[in-house]
């Protein structure tokens, strides 16, 4: 048994274990019509499909700009940017929206419906005709998501023992990292053929999925809870949304100008209204009472800086090799290979034996440190001349990094949290990852800018890569505060 946090648990006196129970009989039941359900083995397998669907396309499209590009018009940067940004706006916002809607309903049929949304959406990006119209069908597609994830995570919960669920959901999230960071190679391969394939190749994985998960996948029960506040969801989501299109926005207006600082206040305002709700209502968005969780706390502090770089390391390896060393799609994604490989590697078979002798602070510090490392060695060595192996290195360390950390992070907030808000709680994680990995992505367009000379162009993805390392390393700190065991004191006799 791989050795988990002893979260503090002001939620779960109020959730006897006899939950637990009915969910992991539901889970291990039989379907309607006497056909069989899914070992927790098999539910893991089925729930990793979509995972693995919602974390490839985030990244996927990443080596596909520039032939994106291409098509529509020679389209900017900052443009293009919202391809990506609005996907995970989007997915953030309504990850917790979904999760809270899936407490109440079957999430056997809920991960279905977010899978057929998905599938068809990407059927409709593949056709989209223009930038703004592809950018609306990826919303579509985030919604897709953003419903698969948190009920891919409570039919994994409910269907595993609770000795082993941090295990499971290591390996979920293994799995949906890997996908997320296979997404430039799989998109380099693609975008051979055509861009557009990097959306239609969704289609047989969702039809597939959709078909095994209505055959296989239990019915686990929802719980009796209020129906989530879609004002506050709104409110997230403009938030969110306008902070990153302030910070796209700030080297074609300047940082002093009107727009810039308009926008900033009213996505400040927005946030501000959002965390009164949640702290006000009766009915919150996200309650509070999960903050309360030490240990919750302290991975959805860490995963915050380490997302955004997360998403600036995979946004700016994909277009500096494309545009600077003018590498293929294909080249760029082989490139980029080895370090997404490391990341199952190291979370399966490394991150359980060291969290047993080490624990989870120590793990995800050293996750921290390897990626840092990462960017650092990128920071310091990459210039003008084309070098695979300098790529494939810090490669390599930040995927170390990845296998370390963020499943980590996920079995830690999952196994801190009672089972009635196994769903919401992967929600609120989920949704400041991807809001994290927008707002990197965000910042790293507004470093990099339009640089005239390919010498501006080294200095500034240097400086980006420099203070992606210094925001991952603020994870530090809520890792010794929160994640680290309170040592207790000696009795002295």
């Amino acid at each position: 048994m791989d050795q988990l946090p002893d979260p503090d648990r002001p939620l779960s006196s109020v959730h006897p274990t006899s939950s637990v129970r009915l969910e992991i009989t539901a889970a291990q039941g039989t379907r309607a019509g006497g056909r069989s359900s899914a070992t927790p083995n098999q539910v893991l397998a089925i729930v990793c499909i979509g995972i693995v669907l919602a974390n490839l396309d985030l990244f996927i499209v990443n080596v596909g700009l520039p032939a994106i590009a291409r098509d529509f018009n020679n389209a900017r940067l900052e443009d293009l940017s919202w391809i990506l940004n609005g996907y995970a706006i989007a997915y953030a916002a309504l990850l917790v929206f979904f999760g809270r809607l899936a407490e109440r309903h079957r999430r056997d049929r809920s991960f279905l419906l977010g899978i057929a949304l998905f599938t068809a959406a990407s059927a409709a990006c593949s056709a989209a005709t223009g930038v703004a119209m592809l950018v609306a069908f990826r919303v579509l597609q985030a919604a897709g998501a953003a419903l698969m994830t948190p009920t891919s995570i409570g039919l994994l919960l409910a269907s595993f023992p609770p000795e082993r669920r941090g295990s499971a959901v290591r390996t979920w999230a293994a799995i949906g990292g890997l996908a997320a960071a296979l997404g430039p190679v799989v998109g380099g391969v693609l975008v051979m053929a055509s861009w557009r394939w990097i959306f239609l190749v969704n289609v047989p994985i969702g039809l597939l999925a959709m078909v095994i998960g209505w055959w296989k996948l239990p019915p686990v029960p929802g719980h009796d809870v209020s129906r989530p506040n879609a004002r506050a969801a709104l409110l997230v989501t403009a938030g969110v949304g306008g902070l990153i299109f302030a910070i796209v926005k700030v080297n074609d207006w300047g940082w002093d100008s009107p727009g810039i600082g308009l926008i900033s206040v009213a996505s400040i305002a927005c946030l501000v209204c959002f965390v009164g709700q949640c702290l006000r209502s009766a009915n919150p968005f996200v309650d509070p009472a999960l903050f309360k969780v030490r240990q919750f706390t302290g991975a959805a502090l860490v995963m915050g800086p380490y997302s955004i770089a997360f998403g600036a390391m995979l946004f700016s390896a994909a277009v500096w090799e494309q545009t600077a060393w003018g590498w293929s799609a294909l080249k760029t994604g082989l490139a980029i290979a080895p370090g997404p490989l490391l990341v199952p590697i190291t979370s399966l078979l490394l991150a359980g034996r060291l969290i047993a002798r080490f624990g989870v602070a120590t793990v995800i510090t050293a996750g921290i440190v390897f990626f840092v490392a990462g960017l650092v060695f990128w920071a310091t060595l990459i210039g003008p001349e084309p070098n695979v192996a300098l790529v494939v290195l810090g490669m390599v360390l930040t995927g170390i990094g990845v296998g370390l950390a963020f499943p980590t992070l996920m079995g830690v907030s999952a196994s801190s949290l009672p089972p009635s808000s196994f769903a919401t709680g992967s929600g609120v994680i989920n949704m400041i990852r991807q809001a994290a990995i927008a707002v990197g992505v965000a910042i790293f367009v507004a470093v990099v800018a339009s640089p005239a000379s390919l010498a501006a162009r080294v200095s500034a993805f240097h400086r980006g890569w420099w203070i992606m390392a210094a925001i991952t390393a603020l994870g530090l700190i809520p890792t010794f505060f929160l994640i680290r065991p309170i040592r207790k004191p000696r009795n002295v006799s």
